[in-house]
């Protein structure tokens, strides 16, 4: 894990001042508009995706007037009246919608105030919400400019291709400006025939050393379906474009990801003339393996909001694992879970009660209570938390992009467009929504809500939205 560098003070306190202008200028930066392709849905994936991209996410916004996403926030906001918030705020928070299973907990990052709470230390089943601690923990402990490294290496007469946990590697050349593809295999393989060839061999076997991660490839709660519905790939230490078969949101994955990209990556060595023997096999490398060749990944940040803005499960789990590994903690699935909620225990987070079965929320078997995730948000909108700033950054904003880009749409909701930056969860009975909004006084807010017995998780979307809109249109100052 030598790359996985550059880890920065972990003293991250619940403070917001003057950094808010500079945090939600910052913020301004949208992301393009794209279906969502991590949460299981109640209706066909197929219904209103967009086309999976390949460049940076929040790498700029469309052209489009749009002058109300994400404006800069009052520092000096009047503050909110909690009486006033939880009396105006009663009916959305008891919609049949949401069912009788629900947590509520609304938080003033500035003075730490819980203004608007119900059952906030009740654990609940979180969906994908659970990524928001997976993601800050990877920021936390790897760093947000860190990358990892896959690389070739030659024994004998062996090419090795050692996975470093990128799941997001590309069939061909490097792309510097995509994080899905941003480490080609076909670069890797250019570099690695390339010393081959300056050695005299021309001719070799090749195999797989995704030795990095450990255990079962699926986790607890996750269905042989997730994987062919295109929800998650199995998680191994090198995959291309997280185990996708084709191009797309919702498209089967490789039962294999990691042997599919020695495939390719054996393909590659061949294409560049060098001939390939026998099948593929895997086997760790010998520590004293020549180098041949090496790629690096897209930044932690970057890959970050990837997975926020897509609710993409696959890389939540390797950045995940990652955070174990870098921890000391293990290389499992059942280390994941651990290593994620005791990284934010050492950021002063109160992680009580949360039991993560898995690193992205698809497993049911995960339990969170609702005032972690806002606790985590807070954290991240310190001003000391520029480590976690992408957590941030790469939550969708509410009807224009991400997960949310479908959402938010009556009439009824216009006035949250742009105001809500939020995380979707959504399972079988399950639907949540944690994040951050502006309220039309300028109060900066952080908030989480779930729900694990609806009815109906298409009307407990709705609710969800209207929940979040009545919130930006409170105006519940003490004033």
């Amino acid at each position: 894990m030598s790359d996985v560098t550059q880890r920065t003070s972990k003293q991250l306190v619940i403070r917001l001042s003057v950094v808010f202008a500079v945090l939600v200028t910052a913020l301004i930066v949208a992301l393009t508009v794209l279906g969502p392709f991590g949460d299981r849905q109640s209706t066909s994936p197929q219904q209103a995706l967009a086309p999976l991209t390949e460049k940076v996410p929040g790498a700029s916004l469309p052209e489009q007037e749009s002058p109300e996403v994400l404006p800069a926030v009052d520092s000096a906001a009047p503050e909110i009246s909690a009486t006033k918030l939880t009396e105006r705020m009663a009916k959305l928070m008891s919609s049949k919608a949401l069912g009788k299973s629900v947590s509520v907990d609304v938080l003033d990052p500035l003075t730490g105030e819980h203004v608007l709470s119900r059952a906030s230390g009740t654990a609940r089943t979180p969906a994908s919400t659970a990524k928001l601690l997976t993601t800050a923990a990877a920021l936390s402990a790897l760093g947000s400019h860190a990358t990892v490294t896959t690389s070739a290496v030659f024994d004998d007469d062996t090419v090795y291709l050692v996975g470093g946990g990128d799941v997001l590697l590309g069939a061909g050349e490097s792309d510097e400006d995509a994080v899905d593809g941003h480490a080609g295999l076909a670069t890797l393989a250019e570099q690695a025939a390339a010393a081959l060839s300056a050695s005299g061999s021309t001719s070799v076997k090749v195999a797989l050393d995704d030795t990095l991660f450990e255990g079962p490839a699926m986790a607890g709660g996750w269905d042989a379906s997730d994987v062919t519905n295109g929800y998650v790939a199995p998680v191994y230490a090198a995959e291309i474009s997280a185990g996708r078969l084709q191009k797309g949101n919702y498209v089967p994955r490789s039962a294999d990801p990691g042997k599919a990209a020695a495939q390719a990556f054996a393909d590659a060595l061949a294409d560049q003339g060098i001939t390939v023997k026998g099948k593929i096999t895997r086997s760790e490398a010998p520590v004293a393996a020549t180098p041949l060749g090496k790629v690096q990944s897209a930044t932690i940040g970057d890959q970050v909001e990837l997975a926020l803005d897509h609710s993409d499960n696959t890389i939540a789990e390797a950045l995940g694992r990652l955070v174990a590994i870098e921890r000391g903690e293990g290389a499992t699935f059942s280390d994941t879970g651990p290593a994620v909620l005791n990284e934010l225990a050492d950021q002063d987070v109160e992680v009580g009660g949360a039991v993560l079965a898995d690193g992205s929320g698809l497993s049911a078997e995960s339990r969170i209570p609702v005032q972690v995730l806002t606790a985590v948000l807070a954290l991240a909108a310190g001003e000391d938390g520029a480590q976690l700033r992408p957590m941030l950054s790469g939550m969708p904003i509410a009807g224009v992009s991400g997960t949310l880009a479908e959402r938010f749409g009556a009439t009824s909701e216009s006035a949250a467009t742009g105001l809500v930056r939020a995380k979707t969860g959504t399972l079988s009975g399950v639907s949540s929504l944690a994040g951050t909004l502006v309220d039309e006084d300028g109060r900066y807010l952080v908030f989480a809500v779930m729900a694990d017995k609806v009815p109906s998780t298409a009307a407990a979307r709705e609710a969800l939205d209207r929940f979040a809109t009545g919130l930006v249109g409170c105006g519940c100052s003490g004033g």
